[in-house]
């Protein structure tokens, strides 16, 4: 009995040894991200900088693969179905954590089937208006929705994006009704915003930041709990009285489930480790973005949390599923 459990013993030691191996030697062929979107994008720009910085600590080839589609479902599908074994990783953003509440049916379960390592980058959304508009405040706005409920719109990109729903949390938060308006994309929206078609919208900070300086959009209020640095004059929606509200746009890195925790380990290192250097710092505040800092456990409670907040948001904003 003795000898069998000695044997059990040395298998375990066994079994370890050649995980910490494995990780000590991660990665020694080339690394591909997926991003589940098409090219150009934030998402994209945001994982190419990762993929660069990460290569070269690694002494790797880090790749950037698009599998656009579907509201990042077939990128995030084929990640779901590869090895885990920490070369197919995936760079996705807000959709993944919304797509659980927003869709019927997906090809996989969001927090069983993926492995969450780490928060890549947070973009700040703004609240911002026509010029003309008269809401010189998001205290004016929320005093002219509820005199008038359902009389002023507020465009998106489309039904159940990030900024579709910074608008549906603000009329729950706010108790205002308004009305939405879904375009196919950011630039017909924004276009008619400009126009005065459409008089509000939430946006991601980097999308809103050339317009703003142009003079053709106005911004009353940052949807993040401290101010950002771009908008230094820009108060939170928080601190202009809707208090307690806050979103943004957000970036994080995936694997599939089951990866070995040494490997895992390595993975979330290195990358934090990037993520804080001085230079991504600077090229993500390029895009409007501001590097991640979550631990590998943090990013995972985070995203579970996310999912079960938007579902609730799409719940009470009774947002047909797709």
């Amino acid at each position: 009995m003795k000898r069998k459990n000695g044997v059990i013993v040395m298998a375990l030691i066994g079994a370890l040894t050649a995980a910490a191996a494995w990780a000590q030697t991660y990665p020694a062929k080339a690394v591909r991200i997926i991003v589940p979107f098409p090219p150009g994008g934030t998402t994209d720009i945001l994982a190419r900088e990762v993929a660069m910085a990460a290569g070269a600590r690694w002494g790797q080839t880090v790749v950037v693969e698009n599998k656009g589609g579907a509201s990042g479902t077939i990128g995030s599908e084929q990640v779901k179905g590869s090895a885990p074994d920490g070369y197919t990783l995936m760079i996705t953003a807000t959709h993944h954590v919304i797509n659980p509440g927003l869709r019927k049916s997906l090809p996989y379960d969001t927090k069983r089937d993926f492995t969450s390592i780490a928060l890549v980058a947070t973009v700040p959304n703004v609240l911002v208006v026509n010029p003309a508009f008269p809401a010189q405040s998001v205290a004016d706005l929320v005093r002219m929705a509820k005199a008038k409920p359902g009389s002023i719109s507020f465009a998106s990109t489309g039904i159940g994006g990030a900024n579709h729903l910074s608008g549906e949390l603000f009329k729950i938060m706010a108790g205002v009704d308004m009305v939405h308006v879904p375009y196919k994309g950011a630039a017909p929206a924004m276009n008619d915003l400009i126009a005065g078609h459409v008089p509000v919208m939430f946006d991601g900070l980097t999308g809103v930041l050339p317009q703003l300086g142009a003079g053709r959009l106005r911004a009353l209020g940052v949807t993040t709990l401290r101010r950002v640095p771009a908008l230094p004059n820009v108060p939170t929606i928080d601190e202009a009285g809707v208090k307690g509200f806050e979103v943004m746009s957000w970036f994080g890195l995936y694997g599939p489930a089951n990866i070995p925790a040494a490997t895992l380990q390595k993975i979330s290192t290195d990358v934090l480790a990037v993520l804080g250097t001085p230079e991504m710092k600077e090229r993500f505040a390029k895009h409007g973005a501001e590097p991640g800092g979550f631990s590998q456990p943090d990013f995972t409670r985070f995203v579970e949390a996310e999912i079960d907040k938007w579902v609730r948001v799409i719940e009470q904003a009774k947002i047909a599923k797709e």
